[in-house]
């Protein structure tokens, strides 16, 4: 086995001359064999180690004798020890976790401390190749995405360095016979065998019956996970660039927001890879409570011939669709951003949801339509202006007697109230408002032409016409 990983380590890159190695130990087999196989390469390699070890509170008096055996052994090898005791069983009664959940909170913080007090490089992870396949098959069998299918990585950042899981290449049988070769007597944890965890029953009840069928069944799902993996990373990057090109991030990317027509010039295989990245962004990693449910409902919501809508999703995430303009965003935080800007003959104004607004000059004879203002030159002062709405804003059009609010004006029209702040407003330079766009026009403009006509068409993103 020693000879398996050794080609590993050097395959995969995961160690340098002198690093100080972080072991999480915990006094089972596959940790003990970690332990033993480091203490071997001490010396070649020049590294310093320190074994980490975390008693869980889970079976009283033997989860301290863990503890306590790994301290001896390392007493023995002459291997730094640092161990703590958390309380798993409290901590997920409080937060209404299951337990791995929970003892992977709890121990967290302990091995990123030590990271950083040892100034450790590297933090090495006992996971082994029938923990990949568990891995897998317990993904596939509760759904996940073509990334989920990579399994356990390799190696991964961590408190300033990194993960690396060397036995991720060998059997637990090869571990098992490790251990017996070296004379390592690890301690037993019965836990491990009760089927009521979902790990332990894929372990001895599922997996067991694929290797009948297939010994080589771990060979192929690493063989899977891999080229998995290197696809995954490709597609990745190009997810990456597909949301540089078309989105825009704002409040340290916990509000993110997409042109639909431009997103969807792109492969759908990149726009799912690009929604799960916006997720990861605002859930900084963490979005497990996203299924591919969620992503079905994105991709209705992406494609459905709708103007407005909205999405409650988990942990107070709402995705809104304005027009052609999707945005993720956390619902205490989100206010659409206001905006100005000038407008001369012969300019185009590309609108927040992807909709433009251009201004040219004409002779033709004024057209009438919702999409476009004609206005005689003599009546306005230029440039014209595009903006969003202010308090006190008004304006009047014909058959009106006086004026009204565009506060009155969009709940007489129904507008969203998600929308109004975005809404584009024309005047002219002298603030006049001549068009609530799409809605209304102002009288300034409904006087005798001079012949010099100025024409201002509305252009709403193509999904939406």
């Amino acid at each position: 086995m020693k000879t398996a990983v050794d080609a590993f380590i050097e395959r995969n890159r995961l160690l340098e001359q002198g690093q100080t190695v972080l072991i999480a130990v915990s006094g089972g087999p596959d940790s003990m064999a970690l332990l033993h196989y480091f203490k071997t390469i001490r010396e070649p390699w020049g590294l310093s180690l320190i074994a980490a070890s975390v008693d869980h509170g889970l079976r009283g008096a033997a989860s301290i004798e863990d503890l306590t055996f790994v301290k001896e052994i390392c007493k023995k090898w002459n291997i730094d020890f640092v161990g703590t005791s958390v309380d798993v069983p409290a901590y997920k009664k409080q937060y209404n976790l299951n337990t791995q959940e929970a003892a992977r909170i709890l121990r967290y913080p302990f091995f990123q401390e030590q990271m950083n007090k040892k100034r450790a490089a590297i933090r090495a992870l006992g996971h082994h190749g029938d923990d990949q396949a568990e891995t897998m098959m317990m993904r596939l069998v509760r759904g996940t995405t073509p990334g989920g299918l990579t399994g356990i990585p390799v190696t991964r950042d961590f408190a300033g360095g990194k993960i690396i899981r060397p036995f991720l290449e060998v059997t637990k049988e090869e571990i098992l016979a490790y251990c017996k070769e070296h004379h390592i007597h690890p301690r037993e944890d019965h836990s491990n065998k009760d089927t009521k965890y979902t790990r332990n029953y894929f372990r001895h009840k599922i997996l067991p019956l694929m290797k009948a069928e297939n010994p080589k069944l771990n060979e192929h799902l690493w063989k899977l996970s891999q080229d998995l993996k290197e696809d995954e990373e490709y597609l990745q990057q190009q997810a990456e660039q597909l949301l540089e090109k078309v989105a825009v991030f704002e409040k340290d990317k916990k509000n993110i927001s997409f042109s639909v027509s431009e997103f969807n010039t792109f492969p759908i295989a990149l726009q799912r890879r690009a929604f799960h990245l916006i997720l990861n962004y605002l859930y900084d990693g963490n979005s497990e409570d996203f299924s591919y449910i969620h992503e079905q409902q994105f991709f209705d919501f992406l494609t459905r011939d709708i103007a407005n809508g909205k999405l409650d999703w988990p942990g107070g995430l709402w995705l809104q669709r304005n027009y052609g303009k999707i945005t993720f965003h956390f619902n205490s935080s989100y206010k659409p951003a206001s905006y100005r800007s000038e407008l001369g003959i012969g300019d185009t104004y590309r609108l927040p949801d992807g909709s433009e607004l251009s201004v040219k000059l004409t002779t033709c004879t004024k057209k009438e339509d919702k999409y476009t203002l004609t206005c005689d030159m003599t009546h306005v002062e230029l440039p014209l202006i595009v903006r969003t709405r202010r308090p006190g804003d008004r304006m009047t059009w014909k058959g009106l007697n006086g004026s009204r609010k565009i506060k009155d004006i969009f709940i007489d029209q129904k507008v969203p109230k998600e929308a109004r702040d975005s809404w584009p407003i024309l005047t002219d330079r002298n603030g006049k408002i001549l068009w609530l766009v799409g809605l209304k026009k102002s009288t300034a403009c409904s006087g005798e032409t001079s012949g010099e006509v100025l024409e201002v068409n509305y252009s709403q993103p193509k999904e939406d016409r």
